[in-house]
């Protein structure tokens, strides 16, 4: 059993190295010389060599897909790690650009104001029964900084302040029931006085000894007087949201909210005025 199978071994190597030289040999020949052996050959070897050669560009074709989808992936990982790149460019570019507009703003709101003024950044705030007290912070040393010094911001009226620690400043918020100052109406130069409401469910102030006949209509923004020897005339303070004209009486119910978004302000001016050259305001009468 042994012997045949070792016999048989030996036919197999015989066989297989001889096959392929016999249809190497039959295809090399010269087609005139071939014998019917050769011819036998080659119509064997013929599919064999067609499955031969189409599974070779199968296997080539998926290769090459393989290697380009690799490089592909490739592509892709790096132009998405470039367009991260360049959104994080285009925010810090846009945020860059906020900030120059703001500051631009800034420096035209301390020109505008035309005093001295002394810039802040809000660190936080305080909200209490009766009263709305912003924490500022200065941004330099400013010794001449004294309680009632008008404090503005972009938008407009902020406040006043209330109390001086160091750097450190309090300021009364608009909206504070102890809070007032005397306004006009821009459209019309009708008089009035905003004086805060004290709501805690939301920023507003009413405004009065408004008279019955001047013309005043929601939507009208009140700006500063000039008045009182407090704020610079001309600064934004809010904007009328309801009038009630009554058929008696000298003055009209005028209701307004402030134009400064408390919720998001973040850096103001406090105006250092000189009470010796303002002008005071003229007296009123009694509201009935």
């Amino acid at each position: 059993m042994n012997r045949f199978r070792r016999y048989r071994d030996i036919v197999l190597v015989i066989l297989l190295l001889a096959v392929p030289f016999f249809f190497l040999r039959a295809s090399i020949r010269n087609p005139e010389n071939l014998t019917a052996i050769d011819r036998a050959l080659l119509r064997i070897s013929a599919p064999v060599e067609y499955f031969v050669s189409a599974l070779a560009r199968g296997a080539s074709s998926l290769l090459s897909g393989y290697v380009y989808l690799v490089d592909v992936k490739q592509d892709n990982n790096k132009l998405a790690y470039e367009n991260a790149r360049l959104r994080a460019d285009v925010r810090r570019l846009s945020s860059a650009e906020a900030e120059s507009r703001r500051l631009r703003r800034l420096v035209g709101l301390r020109e505008t104001a035309k005093a001295e003024t002394v810039s802040a950044v809000v660190i936080g705030k305080d909200i209490t029964e009766y009263f709305r007290v912003a924490h500022l912070v200065l941004d330099d040393p400013a010794p001449g900084i004294r309680p009632n010094m008008p404090v503005i911001s972009l938008d407009g009226t902020v406040g006043t302040v209330q109390r001086v620690a160091g750097e450190r400043v309090d300021v009364q918020l608009t909206v504070d029931s102890g809070f007032g100052v005397d306004v006009v109406v821009e459209r019309t130069g009708a008089r009035g006085f905003v004086r805060g409401v004290g709501d805690l469910s939301r920023y507003v102030v009413r405004v009065e000894y408004v008279q019955r006949t001047d013309e005043v209509q929601q939507g009208d923004v009140l700006v500063t007087s000039g008045f009182g020897c407090r704020f610079p005339k001309g600064i934004p303070v809010a904007k009328v949201t309801e009038v009630v004209k009554r058929d008696f009486g000298i003055y009209q119910q005028v209701e307004a909210e402030p134009l400064v978004d408390f919720s998001r302000l973040s850096e103001v001016l406090i105006v250092l005025t000189d009470t010796k050259d303002c002008t005071p305001a003229p007296e009123r009468r009694p509201k009935r």
